[in-house]
């Protein structure tokens, strides 16, 4: 199984070469692992003590955030590594200032694994959620270096829990401690002879709650809001923004509105203003003139966690496509939460479907009818809004129990 697996690292890394020129992802994927020994070496001398934390793609390290922040401000003797496979991760953090180093990770071969690990030398090291590479974790098991699992989620579809899967379950055996979001993930691994396994919670809970901590005052949407109700879509794509201009066409006076979309070029947002009917401005050209607009369109990236703070109701996007985007930063607020069909992959959104706090729509008439009973019931908008809040909090305090269990 060694052998195809190393060989499957080998085509997959020739194919990002080989479309690297007609394809950007590509491009930066491999653009972005040139050199990267030298990056290694000119920040991490001999005699440091370093903790390497790889992150898949940017949604994991949002989640890891609160652990390395909390490993930064208790662990100050320590440098940090921090790594990424995606360029959607590393292009958009790699100033991250928490982090002595931020690169790429190189591919998982022998050699790879070998040379990064030798030098940079961790003292420990943490993987967020799920990145399974065999020659870096077989590497640090090696060596004796603990390997940490953070934010674990796991599936009985998984090839862990086959009968073909003992290539990969030798994988999960090599960490030094497993720390899972939810009761099922627990069983299924210590179903499979998995030992260190600890149920600490989602780190996100964590997250969000310090964002909305630290969250910025906007005041162009607080003068657009006005005395009003506002709804905010945020990370709409095309299938959520259809359906919800078409509700703003035809109630446009309900509340005001406000889209955060995902793709914010200019060619996605004039479809999204030629969706819409009514008088609506773009954020950056928002002024007390263009007050009386009933729509406003966020056109920058940065300010979507802050700008839940001014909402009444929350739609959050990605519900038709792979999966909706993060429900939590709104919910923390206290605020209902709406969204798209594909969401059972998703812990915390079917949490909260169970609980109250928010809906889901399939049609422009599951939206009518969700959106109409929040706004003629005020005692249902609050049981939802109360149950979106606790439910944060109650989940919140995972990067506590880690933080315990990697310093004991």
């Amino acid at each position: 199984m060694i052998i195809i697996y190393n060989l499957g690292i080998l085509i997959f890394s020739a194919i990002a070469r080989l479309i690297s020129p007609f394809n950007s992802r590509a491009s930066l994927w491999v653009k972005g692992r040139k050199n990267w020994a030298e990056k290694i070496a000119d920040k991490i001398k001999t005699g440091d003590r370093v903790i390497w934390i790889h992150c898949a793609s940017l949604g994991e390290f949002e989640q890891g955030r609160p652990v390395i922040e909390a490993i930064r401000k208790e662990m100050p003797a320590f440098k940090i590594v921090l790594t990424f496979f995606s360029p959607s991760g590393y292009e958009i953090r790699k100033n991250y200032n928490n982090a002595d180093c931020i690169s790429y990770l190189p591919s998982d071969t022998p050699g790879n694994a070998g040379k990064f690990i030798d030098m940079v030398r961790p003292e420990f090291v943490i993987f967020v959620k799920y990145e399974f590479w065999n020659n870096y974790i077989s590497k640090l098991y090696r060596n004796k270096i603990p390997l940490y699992l953070i934010s674990g989620i796991f599936r009985p579809g998984q090839h862990f829990f086959k009968w073909y899967g003992s290539f990969f379950r030798n994988m999960l055996k090599k960490f030094e401690k497993i720390f899972v979001q939810d009761q099922q993930s627990y069983d299924l691994l210590t179903g499979i002879g998995i030992e260190k396994v600890y149920l600490a919670g989602d780190t996100r809970f964590d997250r969000v709650i310090q964002i909305a901590g630290s969250a910025k005052v906007i005041t162009k949407i607080e003068q657009f809001r006005g005395t009003e109700k506002l709804f905010l879509a945020g990370s709409s794509w095309k299938q959520d923004e259809e359906i919800i201009a078409e509700y703003i066409n035809q109630f446009p006076s309900k509340m005001k509105w406000v889209f955060a979309p995902h793709e914010i070029d200019k060619s996605n947002i004039e479809r999204l203003e030629k969706l819409i009917k009514v008088k609506s401005v773009r954020f950056s050209e928002y002024n007390e003139v263009s007050a009386d607009a009933r729509v406003l369109i966020i056109d920058n990236i940065g300010m979507l966690s802050s700008a839940y703070r001014y909402a009444y109701i929350a739609a959050v996007g990605g519900g038709f496509g792979r999966g909706i985007h993060n429900i939590l930063e709104p919910a923390c607020w206290g605020i209902p939460v709406i969204f798209g069909p594909r969401h059972k992959n998703f812990k915390e959104a079917v949490n909260l479907l169970s609980a109250g706090g928010a809906k889901s729509f399939r049609t422009f008439d599951d939206f009518r009818r969700n959106l109409d009973l929040w706004l003629s019931d005020e005692k249902i908008y609050t049981i939802s809004a109360e149950t979106a809040s606790k439910y944060v909090k109650e989940n919140a305090g995972a990067t506590g129990i880690i933080i315990k269990e990697i310093s004991n």
